[in-house]
Formats: C-alpha cells, sequence, structure tokens
C-alpha cells in the first residue's frame, strides 16, 4: 500500500467526493456544481465528474423517463444530465472522462480478463473493479489543468450499487497524501408536521451507514425545508463525528441559481480550502453571478413559450431546454413560462385551442413516431399563424415534413424514421447508419462544424456565419428534395461544410421560423445563454407587445 504520506506520489489536484444519503433527487449535482462555482470564482480550475451505478454503458439507450435527458458532450459522450449542471454553472465544457458507470467499468475490465492481461488472476470486485473505478477517478487530476476535482457518487448510501464505488473512495482516501481529498455527504433533515420540527435520526443513520463502509464525512450538507436551530447543529457534529462549523444548511431555494450564494452565506467554499489546505485563492467574484441572478429575479417582460413534445409529464426529459430558457429570459430581462403539450394530445381539431394565447411554441427532440402527427398539427399552425417557431432536432424534422405536405404539396411526404416505405422521404437515414444493428453510442453525436448562410435569421441570431453545435440523431435532410424547397420559400440557412448536410431550416416571410438539426440548448450557460435562445425569446416578447 503507497505510504500515504509521501510527498513523492503527491497528486497534481486535490479530490472532493460528493456522496448522498437518506433519499435520492436531493440535489448533489447542484451543490456540487455550485461548490465548484464558487472554488471557480476564487480563481482555482475545477471540474466536476459524475460516476453512475447503474449497469447500463451510458444513458443514451435509456427512455427519458427513466432517468431523465441524455446530455451529450463535445467529444459525443451520452452522458449523465448533472452534467448539464456542472456546464451551465461553470460555463466549462465537459468530456467522455466526466461521466463514468458501473457498466463502463466492467466493461473495461472484462475486456482486460478476454484478452488476458490480468495473467489468469481470479478477478473480483476488489482489487480489479476497484482498481479500475480509482483510475478513473484520478484521470483528470492527474491532466494537470485543475486544481480541484469534484467527484459525484450516484444513488444513495446503502444501495447494493454503490458499494464498489464508497469502497473506492475509501481506498483513495487511505492512499492519498494527507490534506489531499475530503468527503462531503449531503442529508435530509424532514420535517415532521405533527411534532413541529425537523429531524435528525435519518441524517444519523445516513452517516452511520457511510462509516460502516469505511467513510467518515468531513463536512455535511442537510437538505432542509426550515432553517436549522444552532442546537440541532450540535446535536448533529456530536453524533456524526463533525466539526459543528461543518455542518452546513442547504435551505430549499427559488431557484438552483441561488445555491451557489446560499453556500457562500454558509462558508461551505472556506471550509473545503481550509480542510484540503488550498493555497492561491482570491475572494469570490460573483458579480456577473448576481447581475444574471438579478435580471432573472426582476423581470420587466413576460412571454407565454408552448413546449411540445413526447416526454412533457417529466421535466428532467426536457431540463436543457428549460434552462436554456432560464438563461435565455434573463438576458432579455423576461420571465418565461412554460407551457408543456403532450404532442399526442394535438390534433387538427384542438390544435388552436390548446396553442391559444402563447406567443412561441418549441418543438422538443425525441425519437419514434408517438406524438409525430401532433407535432405536424402544431408547426402547420404556428407557421399559418405567423407566431414564433424554434425547433429542435426532430422538431426541425417535424417542420420540414409539415413543409412538404401543406405548402409543397409532396404526397406522403415523411420521415423513413416514421414511415420506411413513404414515396417522398424528404427525412432519411444518413446511409451511414443503415448498416448499424447495435443502438447505443452509434448516432451521429458530438460537436460539428456548421456555416450559415449570411444575413440569415441564424446568422444574425449567432453574430456569425461559422458555428459548432452538438449533434444525437441518425435521420438527416434528404438533399434531393433541397431545391424545391428552397423555391417553396423554405430555405437551408445552415450547412455542414465537410458533408453539405443541412443543419438549420428557416422561413424568411415569418417572423421566427427557425429549426436546427442539433442541440443548441447543450452549449446554454448562464455566462453565454445561447443566441438562438435568447432571439427566440425576443421574438416571443415582440409577438406578446403585438398582441396587446
Amino acid at each position: 500500500m503507497p505510504d500515504r504520506n509521501s510527498t513523492s506520489a503527491a497528486p497534481t489536484a486535490k479530490y472532493i467526493f460528493v456522496t448522498g444519503g437518506v433519499t435520492s433527487s436531493l440535489g448533489k449535482g447542484i451543490i456540487s456544481a455550485s461548490l465548484a462555482k464558487l472554488l471557480q470564482a476564487r480563481g482555482f480550475r475545477v471540474t466536476i465528474q459524475k460516476f453512475d451505478p447503474y449497469i447500463n454503458i451510458d444513458p443514451g439507450t435509456l427512455n427519458p423517463y427513466e432517468h431523465g435527458e441524455c446530455f451529450v458532450t463535445d467529444d459525443g459522450a451520452e452522458t449523465d444530465l448533472d452534467l448539464g449542471h456542472y456546464e451551465r454553472f461553470l460555463n466549462t465544457p465537459t468530456s467522455q472522462a466526466n461521466n463514468v458507470t458501473t457498466g463502463r467499468i466492467y466493461d473495461h475490465v472484462i475486456t482486460k480478463e478476454r484478452e488476458g492481461a490480468y495473467l489468469g488472476k481470479t478477478v473480483q470486485v476488489v482489487p480489479h473493479i476497484t482498481d479500475e473505478i480509482k483510475r478513473r477517478m484520478l484521470l483528470l487530476g492527474e491532466t494537470g489543468q485543475f486544481d480541484v476535482v469534484i467527484t459525484e457518487i450516484g444513488g444513495s448510501i446503502g444501495d447494493i450499487e454503490s458499494l464498489p464505488f464508497v469502497e473506492s473512495v475509501r481506498q483513495l482516501r487511505w492512499e492519498l497524501p494527507e490534506s489531499s481529498s475530503l468527503v462531503i455527504h449531503l442529508t435530509l433533515l424532514p420535517y415532521l408536521k405533527a411534532a413541529g420540527e425537523l429531524k435528525t435520526k435519518p441524517t444519523q443513520h445516513s452517516v452511520r451507514d457511510l462509516r460502516s463502509a469505511g467513510l467518515q464525512p468531513d463536512i455535511l450538507v442537510c437538505r432542509s425545508e426550515h432553517p436549522i436551530p444552532p442546537e440541532m447543529r450540535r446535536k448533529i457534529a456530536l453524533f456524526c463525528n463533525v466539526n459543528i462549523n461543518s455542518v452546513i444548511e442547504s435551505l430549499d431555494a427559488d431557484t438552483i441559481y441561488s445555491v451557489p450564494l446560499l453556500m457562500l452565506k454558509e462558508h461551505l467554499d472556506e471550509r473545503v480550502i481550509k480542510k484540503l489546505r488550498l493555497n492561491g485563492g482570491t475572494h469570490p467574484d460573483l458579480e456577473n453571478w448576481k447581475d444574471f441572478l438579478g435580471r432573472l429575479k426582476n423581470p420587466t417582460e413576460e412571454v407565454t413559450i408552448a413546449l411540445v413534445g413526447k416526454y412533457v409529464e417529466l421535466p428532467d426529459a426536457y431540463k436543457s431546454i428549460n434552462e436554456a430558457f432560464v438563461h435565455a429570459g434573463a438576458q432579455n430581462e423576461c420571465k418565461v413560462h412554460l407551457r408543456s403539450i403532450q404532442s399526442e394530445h394535438i390534433t387538427a381539431d384542438n390544435v388552436a385551442q390548446l396553442l391559444h394565447g402563447v406567443d412561441g411554441v418549441l418543438v422538443a427532440p425525441g425519437f419514434g413516431e408517438r406524438g409525430f402527427e401532433g407535432k405536424i398539427a402544431a408547426v402547420k399552425y404556428v407557421r399559418e399563424n405567423k407566431i414564433p417557431f424554434f425547433g429542435i432536432c426532430l422538431g426541425m424534422q417535424v417542420a420540414v415534413v409539415e413543409f412538404a405536405r401543406h405548402v409543397l404539396q409532396l404526397e406522403g411526404a415523411n420521415s423513413t424514421e416514421m414511415d420506411p416505405m413513404s414515396p417522398n422521404p424528404v427525412i432519411s437515414m444518413m446511409e451511414a447508419q443503415k448498416a448499424i444493428t447495435q443502438k447505443g453510442g452509434t448516432m451521429r453525436l458530438g460537436a460539428y462544424d456548421c456555416e450559415l448562410r449570411r444575413n440569415s435569421k441564424a446568422a444574425k441570431a449567432y453574430g456569425r456565419n461559422h458555428i459548432s453545435e452538438r449533434h444525437r440523431h441518425r435521420y438527416e435532410f434528404n438533399n434531393d428534395y433541397l431545391q424545391q424547397f428552397e423555391n417553396g420559400g423554405m430555405v437551408a440557412s445552415g450547412t455542414n461544410p465537410d458533408t453539405g448536410l443541412v443543419e438549420v431550416v428557416e422561413i424568411p416571410n415569418h417572423p421566427w421560423f427557425v429549426a436546427g438539426q442539433f442541440h443548441p440548448e447543450l452549449k446554454s450557460t448562464v455566462q453565454n445563454p445561447h443566441p438562438l435562445f435568447v432571439r427566440f425569446v425576443k421574438a416571443a416578447i415582440q409577438r406578446h407587445k403585438n398582441e396587446l
């Protein structure tokens, strides 16, 4: 075992491990991102990674109802939605290295075993699986690019799936030099209405389970609906073996973007800096963040946007879209009210009623034919009634099919995803995709370049003609029909310079009718709201004023 006091093996970064207990969905990702933001604001170079306990290689094949949206990075990794929070808070791109699953770990170890890499040894959870987990936990820190690496462990303490990750953290904490790592444990203090008080027992039990796995938390972050009295903090500190000023209160916030300031008030960053003996930091510069919050909380305008999709019952299914509207709304000093509409429920007969009073319509991404015709009806309505429209991925393909059917009068026009025998396949599968049988990680994924047509709506929104955006799809605009669309009034205002594939379509004689094959929502951050969302919200504001 390495000498934990050895200076020769000193890491190039400090490591923070964030675990959770009592219940899921407490907000480990938001706490991790908020702490990272505070450290970044002090001048430290920070990154965050998520270790997920499920056996899927990645969330790419998961139904959004199972796990929320699938977040895609520039390098084409299909990852957990928490990486979206990391990027939105830090304004720093993540990559494949920032998200690791149990499935990926086991896949790597089993592949090595098949290759004979273990020299006939019996392959076991300890040491082979835990060694691979530890290797990946240290990868980003060993690049020399970061002062601090925050690792969020998915699931809750006590889950059988999380045990190898917890054991790996235990081993790492012993192997790393002192003051090179710490554990933050997020728990819940439930409020019992009948008793009229907060209860600490679930937190005590959660810490006991963590300690039984060999980990002592250095800092406790306690989620609560009510302020934690000083005597309760002392009780938690006593029974959980932590310093009283390391018991951090995390009250429910009006917006996730308030959490960094709440954690600043609780001195979370100061506790971390002291325990890790971090040197060289400055006073946190959060002026831009506070300016964003000021515009977010004091809007001068408001609009209603219809979000038309097939997974609207679960907010996390369109998490990045929701947050992109928050960023764009703040940029425009506008409160954006999202009206979620299940596309399966839309028909030609009720579309006017369902979209009554909206100032704009966004048709969301998705796969499969369920709700496709409802999206067609929605696009037809907004095109004919000059309501601002924004289509993303499948939303662009819907716009193309609708235009082909009702403007170009192409009989049976469709996407081959919905109708493989369509006589007019205006959307069809890429040639490179036709021979693929495996679904996971085989789509057109990651960042691709796009050249925008000069003076197009898209180019004016971006303020430049060359862009790069992230993709996640198999089907494309069929260029055999491009000239017919151009002649009919829908132009391809963005194309890939290498392949000629259509990336953006728009209708010039419409107030705002723009649709992209890529996913702009994935690159919207607090510091850099996405220009297409900003301009779409601006168009919605203009319509709202015109309708008054």
